[in-house]
C-alpha cells in the first residue's frame, strides 16, 4: 500500500512539474496580444520575431519567405510539424494539411493573435500536438496594409485599439484579388497555395451585417458549388462536427449572417464565394474552405479566444477525419473526366429552405436624430432565440460544355504568367496550323459605372458561337482541359463566367473598333452592297419597316451594312480565346 501511494505521489509529482514547466514556456513566450489588455494586436514586426523565435527554439517550427508583397517586404509561410519535416511533397504523402491566413484585411487582426497563441501552446505542451494533421500559417498577408496602423479606418468595430487598414500598399481589397491576381501578393499566394496544396484552408476576418448574440460566425464555401462527395462531406460531416465540438465548449456558431441593415429574423441566403474571394479560389483544386467571421461589435479579446477555440477544434476534427479528407480530395482530382458540361453562375435554391435556430436582438425603427429620418436600432436587453429560414441549397443558373482545349492566340499569351502561377499545364504550337474551331463573339455585356478594385468589371455576358475554321501560329498556346486545374480555366476562359478574364477587363481591346468608315463615302458603296445581295437588302427593308429609331437614323442603317459586309472587322467583338470541341457538341449559329 506503502509502495502505491509512493508511485502515486512521484507521478503527481512529475504531472505537476511538466504542467509547471509547460506554463513556464507559455510565460516565457507571451505574444503581444497577452502582454496588453486584451485589446491590442501585434505589429508585423512584432508578428514575424514572434515567429522566428518559435523557429529558432522549437524544431516542430519552420518559418520562410516565400514571394513578394507590393511594400517591397516577403510573404512568409511558418509550418508546425511534430516531426519536423517541411517537405510538403512527402508531408501530404502521409499526412492532411492545414493552411491559415491572416491579416487580409489588418484591421480585422483576430486571426494573427490567436495563430500565434496556437502555434506557441502546439509547441510548448500546452495543446496536444496532431500526430497525423500539419498546420500552415500566413502570419500576415496584407503586409503593407499592416504597416499602415491606425485606430481609426473600422469605424464600427469594438477593438483592437490600434490595427492595420484593409487596403494594401496600392490600395487593392486583397479578398477581391485572387483570381485576377494584380497585385504581388495574389501572385505570392499561389506559389504558397500549390507548394502546400492545403487539404483544408482557413481565411480569418471580421464582419458585421447586423446585431446578433453571436461571437463567432462561419462562412464554409458553398457545397454545391464545390460539389460531389466533397461538398456532402463538408456539408454533412465538416460543418456540422465543427458546429458540435464548439457548443461543447459553449461556443455558439451560426453561419456568416449575410444581411445588411436589415435584420436577419426574415431570413438569409449562404454566401456564394466566386473565385474573386480566397475560399472560392481554393474551392477550384477542391480544398475545403472556410472563412471565419467574427462580430466585430464584440470585445475584441473575446473574438481572439472565438478564433482560437474555432481552430483549434478544427485542427481536432481534421487529425479524425483527415484520411477521409485526403481520400476524397485524391478522388475529386480526375472527377471532371464525368463532366461534360459545367455551371457558369449560380442561383439560391429558393425550394429547399433550411431552418435556422438564431439568437439575435430585437430591433426596431426609430427616427434619427441626425437624418430625421428611419433608423434601425438594436436592443441587446431583449435578446431572442427564433427559428428562421436559411437559403444554403444553390444550384445552376447556366452552364457550358467543357471543350476539349482552349487555344490562346499569341497576341494574348501575357495571359501565360497567370497560368504558370497556377501550375495549369498547357504547350506552345509547333508550327502554324488550320483547324475548324469554336469561336465567342461577345453578344451582349454590361459594364460597371464606378471603380472596383482597379477595374471597371463587366456583368452579365452573353456569348454567340459559331464553328469555323480558325489559322493558328506557331506559338499561340494550347490548353487541355483535361487536368487538376480545370476548373480554374473554366472560370478565367469562359467569358460568361462571373469571375472571368473578360468580366475583369482582361480582353478591353476587342471591344473598341479600330476602324471605321466615312458616311459621305461609303453611301454609295453601302447602296451597291445592297444591291448586289437579295438575302441582305430584304432583312434591311424589313428592320426599317419595323423598327422606327432605325428608319430614322441614317447612321445606324450605313452602320447595319458596314457590319454586314465584308468591309466590317473581324476582330471587333471576336473572343481571341478559341474551343475545341467535339463536332457533336458544338453549339452554332
Amino acid at each position: 500500500m506503502r509502495d502505491k501511494l509512493l508511485i502515486s505521489l512521484l507521478l503527481a509529482g512529475i504531472i505537476w512539474s511538466c504542467e509547471r514547466s509547460m506554463e513556464t514556456k507559455v510565460v516565457e513566450y507571451k505574444t503581444a496580444f497577452e502582454q496588453g489588455s486584451g485589446n491590442e494586436t501585434a505589429t508585423y514586426e512584432e508578428t514575424i520575431a514572434f515567429y522566428i523565435r518559435l523557429a529558432k527554439e522549437f524544431p516542430e517550427i519552420n518559418i520562410q519567405s516565400i514571394g513578394d508583397t507590393d511594400i517591397g517586404l516577403p510573404l512568409h509561410i511558418v509550418t508546425f510539424n511534430p516531426d519536423g519535416d517541411f517537405n510538403f511533397q512527402k508531408i501530404r504523402e502521409k499526412k492532411a494539411i492545414i493552411l491559415i491566413n491572416n491579416g487580409i484585411h489588418p484591421g480585422e487582426s483576430d486571426g494573427i493573435d490567436a495563430t500565434m497563441l496556437l502555434f506557441r501552446d502546439l509547441a510548448v505542451g500546452k495543446m496536444h500536438a496532431p500526430q497525423n494533421t500539419v498546420l500552415v500559417t500566413i502570419p500576415v498577408y496584407n503586409v503593407g496594409g499592416a504597416l499602415n496602423r491606425n485606430g481609426s479606418s473600422r469605424v464600427n468595430q469594438n477593438g483592437p485599439e490600434r490595427h492595420g487598414f484593409r487596403g494594401n500598399a496600392r490600395y487593392y481589397d486583397l479578398n477581391r484579388d485572387f483570381i485576377k491576381a494584380d497585385t504581388k501578393n495574389a501572385a505570392s499566394f499561389a506559389t504558397i497555395y500549390h507548394l502546400v496544396k492545403p487539404d483544408v484552408f482557413v481565411d480569418n476576418h471580421v464582419s458585421n451585417g447586423a446585431d446578433y448574440q453571436y461571437t463567432l460566425t462561419h462562412l464554409f464555401t458553398q457545397h454545391n458549388k464545390l460539389g460531389g462527395a466533397l461538398g456532402e462531406f463538408l456539408h454533412q460531416e465538416l460543418q456540422p462536427a465543427l458546429e458540435n465540438a464548439l457548443a461543447q465548449e459553449d461556443w455558439d456558431i451560426t453561419p456568416y449572417v449575410n444581411v445588411f441593415n436589415r435584420v436577419p429574423e426574415s431570413g438569409f441566403s449562404q454566401f456564394m464565394d466566386r473565385p474573386r474571394y480566397s475560399t472560392g479560389y481554393t474551392t477550384l483544386w477542391n480544398t475545403l474552405g472556410l472563412m471565419v467571421e467574427t462580430h466585430m461589435l464584440k470585445p475584441y479579446k473575446a473574438r481572439v479566444a472565438g478564433t482560437y477555440a474555432l481552430m483549434k477544434n478544427l485542427v481536432e476534427i481534421t487529425e479524425e477525419k483527415g484520411e477521409a479528407i485526403r481520400k476524397l480530395r485524391l478522388e475529386a482530382q480526375t472527377r471532371h473526366q464525368n463532366w461534360t458540361s459545367y455551371p457558369l453562375r449560380w442561383m439560391v435554391d429558393s425550394t429547399r429552405i433550411s431552418q435556422l435556430q438564431f439568437k439575435g436582438y430585437e430591433a426596431d425603427t426609430l427616427i434619427s436624430e441626425v437624418t430625421q429620418l428611419p433608423r434601425l436600432k438594436y436592443d441587446r436587453n431583449r435578446p431572442f432565440e427564433k427559428t428562421i429560414p436559411y437559403f444554403n441549397y444553390f444550384k445552376p443558373a447556366d452552364s457550358v460544355t467543357i471543350p476539349e482545349a482552349y487555344i490562346i492566340q499569341k497576341g494574348w499569351d501575357h495571359l501565360g504568367v497567370h497560368l504558370d502561377r497556377n501550375l495549369i499545364a498547357y504547350s506552345r504550337l509547333q508550327k502554324d496550323t488550320t483547324l475548324i474551331a469554336e469561336i465567342y463573339y461577345i453578344a451582349d455585356y454590361k459594364t460597371r459605372p464606378r471603380a472596383y478594385e482597379g477595374h471597371y468589371p463587366h456583368y452579365n455576358t452573353r456569348v454567340r458561337s459559331i464553328r469555323d475554321t480558325v489559322k493558328l501560329r506557331e506559338g499561340d498556346l494550347w490548353i487541355p482541359t483535361d487536368q487538376p486545374g480545370i476548373r480554374y480555366l473554366l472560370e478565367t476562359l469562359e467569358p460568361a463566367a462571373p469571375d472571368s478574364f473578360f468580366n475583369w477587363n482582361f480582353f478591353d481591346p476587342i471591344l473598341q473598333r479600330k476602324e471605321g468608315f466615312s458616311p459621305y463615302v461609303f453611301e454609295d458603296l453601302a447602296w451597291e452592297i445592297l444591291r448586289e445581295n437579295d438575302e441582305l437588302r430584304n432583312e434591311f427593308s424589313e428592320i426599317k419597316e419595323t423598327d422606327e429609331n432605325f428608319s430614322t437614323s441614317a447612321y445606324r442603317q450605313l452602320y447595319w451594312i458596314y457590319e454586314n459586309s465584308p468591309y466590317a472587322e473581324k476582330g471587333f467583338m471576336r473572343y481571341p480565346v478559341y474551343r475545341i470541341v467535339p463536332e457533336d457538341q458544338l453549339v452554332s449559329e
